[in-house]
């Protein structure tokens, strides 16, 4: 039985290289794929979507349009991180075209995947999570029919990557957070920012994982010069203290639903989204004093096994 997944995401740079994980295993059946704005404006992800799909050969999967802005926050963006478009701006004068998307909307379709398919959906999210927090509002239901969601987002040191406190998808849509890590009740685990940063690679790994003379390889190589370039400065190392390594952060997540040991320790622990604060909107809070008396706890990754995490990286570019 392949595990079934729906993967909700702003396709960007680590978005790509966590979607070509999961679509390299022959033990994972993935659903759709829900886009939501976030490192590039949705329009850039869908396109990038594609792209990714069509160097994998897998342009059968469905792909969906989702939200294109947050619920009540500012619209905001990654920047130039991962290049204006999300995917390095290299030019792409085939990528696939728009007609190719599916009609029905991102939000009513990944309900309607979830009720087809009660409780064997992995729902992985690595975007700001406005989908999610609509699909809560319109269905009820719909966490209690998945299987397990797996997060990319938030912080457990009040380390950010955006604003003082705030992870990026987190401080995307701070409503959106609270409202996923209030209503979901299904298992629930977050890969956060810190998190990422310890279990980075060394920098030899990602040369040998992109040396690979295949397409993939190719392209996951020009695709993520830009955000090498600018991870390897000196500049980004103090400012973000993300470790001297190689940190696909969204694919922490996506591993960890695909390969059920790859994670060697974690904390549940309830928690919840700042909303109000001036410098800390966004920040995820952990509540090990059980006062905010919530029943459903989450599963916060400490570490993984980084060997079975490299092979996954190798295989998805082979």
């Amino acid at each position: 039985m392949k595990k079934k997944l729906i993967i909700d995401a702003d396709i960007g740079v680590d978005d790509a290289q966590a979607l070509m994980v999961a679509i390299a295993d022959p033990d994972v059946e993935v659903l759709g794929i829900i886009c939501c704005y976030g490192n590039t404006p949705l329009e850039n992800v869908l396109k990038n979507t594609l792209r990714v799909l069509k160097v994998c050969n897998r342009l059968d999967i469905p792909v969906y349009r989702g939200c294109s802005e947050p619920l009540l926050a500012h619209k905001r963006h990654a920047g130039d991180f991962h290049g204006k478009d999300g995917l390095g701006d290299v030019p792409d004068p085939d990528a696939p075209c728009l007609e190719l998307l599916q009609k029905k909307r991102g939000v009513p379709a990944m309900i309607k995947l979830v009720n087809q398919n009660p409780g064997e959906v992995t729902l992985v999210a690595t975007a700001p999570l406005t989908n999610l927090a609509l699909a809560a509002q319109l269905n009820p239901s719909f966490s209690k029919n998945l299987k397990a969601l797996y997060i990319m987002g938030g912080n457990t040191e009040s380390r950010g990557n955006t604003t003082v406190c705030g992870e990026f998808n987190f401080v995307a849509d701070p409503e959106a957070a609270y409202i996923v890590l209030d209503r979901y009740t299904c298992p629930t685990y977050i890969a956060t920012w810190e998190f990422s940063c310890r279990n980075s690679l060394p920098w030899s790994f990602c040369d040998t994982w992109l040396a690979q003379d295949t397409d993939k390889a190719r392209f996951m190589e020009k695709i993520s010069l830009h955000t090498r370039t600018m991870v390897q400065t000196d500049r980004y190392q103090k400012e973000l203290v993300s470790g001297p390594g190689f940190n696909t952060c969204d694919t922490y997540a996506m591993a960890a639903a695909i390969e059920d040991t790859l994670v060697t320790e974690s904390e549940e622990v309830a928690v919840t989204v700042e909303l109000e604060g001036k410098h800390t909107r966004g920040m995820m809070v952990l509540d090990y004093m059980d006062l905010l008396k919530k029943k459903h706890k989450v599963f916060v990754m400490k570490s993984i096994d980084l060997e079975k995490f490299k092979q996954l990286l190798m295989n998805a570019l082979k």
